[in-house]
């Protein structure tokens, strides 16, 4: 059976040094991110079955991770934070976070609250790990895709861009929304990678690269993925 995903979000290293092993002896597989840029790719790439966030990130806002991931997924997320004045957490919770943890904690009552939270989960309607698109098809959840049934390798670029779009399917995903998500805030105004990134990814996937049916374009604002 396959262990849940706990994606926690946190850069300070000792919280993740003992959150780690404890959600792991607890029976979740743990991946780890330390900034905003980090934490919204990881979301939109790995299907976590839930997210441990911290607010205060070295990049921004945890609150604008809840904002991004609330666009495409209703992953339950647990808020793990230092700030306690009631606007913080009103403000996370009303952007859609499930829960508000203060720091410090105990470990404990933190698996309880995941406990719960997934509960919920598992009792609401839930989209399967695999969509298509046209003769597209891709796996989130073993990193794989196909085009008319045989697998296409893509570089992690390629692969975590195409996550993010098909996460945001049918919306125009910005410039800077791909680029900060995929390669970092220091990125944001890079375009050219993007349109180098794009083009690839027509290439191996599309019918007819020069007049892409999936992989659609919206001039100088962003790309969409239609189905």
């Amino acid at each position: 059976m396959m262990q849940p995903r706990i994606l926690v979000v946190d850069d300070e290293p000792q919280i993740q040094r003992f959150l780690r092993p404890a959600l792991t002896a607890a029976g979740f597989d743990v991946e780890t991110a330390s900034t905003v840029a980090e934490a919204k790719r990881l979301a939109a790439t790995r299907a976590p079955a839930l997210i441990v966030l911290d607010l205060g990130l070295p990049d921004g806002d945890g609150k604008d991770v809840i904002e991004t991931v609330r666009a495409f997924s209703a992953v339950p997320i647990i808020v793990l934070s230092a700030r306690d004045q009631e606007v913080e957490k009103i403000a996370a919770l009303d952007l859609g976070a499930n829960d508000y943890v203060e720091k410090p904690f105990g470990i404990g009552e933190l698996l309880a609250r995941i406990r719960v939270a997934l509960r919920q989960a598992d009792s609401a309607p839930v989209t399967a790990g695999k969509r298509a698109f046209g003769s597209i098809e891709l796996d989130i959840e073993h990193r794989r895709i196909t085009v008319g049934g045989e697998e296409v390798h893509l570089t992690p670029k390629e692969f975590d861009l195409f996550c993010l779009l098909a996460a945001n399917a049918d919306r125009v995903v910005t410039h800077r929304h791909a680029l900060t998500a995929i390669w970092g805030a220091a990125h944001q105004d890079d375009v050219q990678y993007l349109r180098v990134v794009v083009g690839q990814l027509r290439g191996k996937l599309e019918r007819d690269p020069k007049a892409p049916t999936h992989l659609l374009s919206e001039p100088g604002v962003g790309y969409r993925l239609v189905e």
